[in-house]
């Protein structure tokens, strides 16, 4: 008996196993793109600043525009007043929009929280000087899947905005 000179003697690469090979290179070259975006650093935090003036104050918010489930990110409330502040500060905030994010809290901390149907007001003490800085220290819950938009403002006593930034976390998995 004789051998064959080659185990393939015989086999015929018919059309199917063709396109079952560009199905695979297909997804590996998907995967490749995929782990690509990850090392250069797409998938991470993308940081935000919107500002706004008005009634003589000035209000920046630095937030994470583009976040993941269980990641640091970055919320920040910078309140400029020429000529200072009276005895406290009051920000509000879209209600909902904190929900996202397990926190260690506010720096300063706030002297009071009170939240309605649709808002949270914050009141700080008024700080020596023209500038109120609010840093939120937290990351986005693990459990977390959708985003929020939020509107955070400044207000007066009458809790009326005299200065309204809008801000929006969208969250990729």
């Amino acid at each position: 008996m004789r051998l064959p000179e080659s185990t393939l003697t015989g086999l015929d690469t018919g059309r199917q196993e063709r396109g079952a090979l560009w199905v695979r290179r297909t997804g590996l070259c998907a995967l490749l793109a995929l782990v690509l975006a990850g090392v250069t650093g797409l998938l991470g935090v993308r940081t935000g600043t919107s500002t706004a003036s008005g009634n003589g104050y000035d209000l920046s918010v630095t937030y994470a525009s583009v976040a993941r489930a269980g990641l640091d990110v970055p919320w920040q409330v910078t309140v400029t007043h020429p000529g200072g502040f009276g005895k406290e500060v009051v920000l509000a905030v879209t209600g909902d929009y904190f929900d996202i994010y397990e926190t260690q809290g506010f720096t300063p901390d706030p002297s009071s929280g009170v939240r309605d149907a649709d808002t949270l007001y914050l009141t700080f003490d008024a700080p020596d000087g023209d500038v109120l800085r609010v840093s939120y220290d937290a990351y986005i819950q693990p459990s977390a899947q959708v985003g929020r938009e939020a509107t955070v403002s400044v207000v007066d006593a009458d809790l009326r905005p005299l200065a309204s930034v809008d801000i929006d976390t969208h969250l990729v998995p």
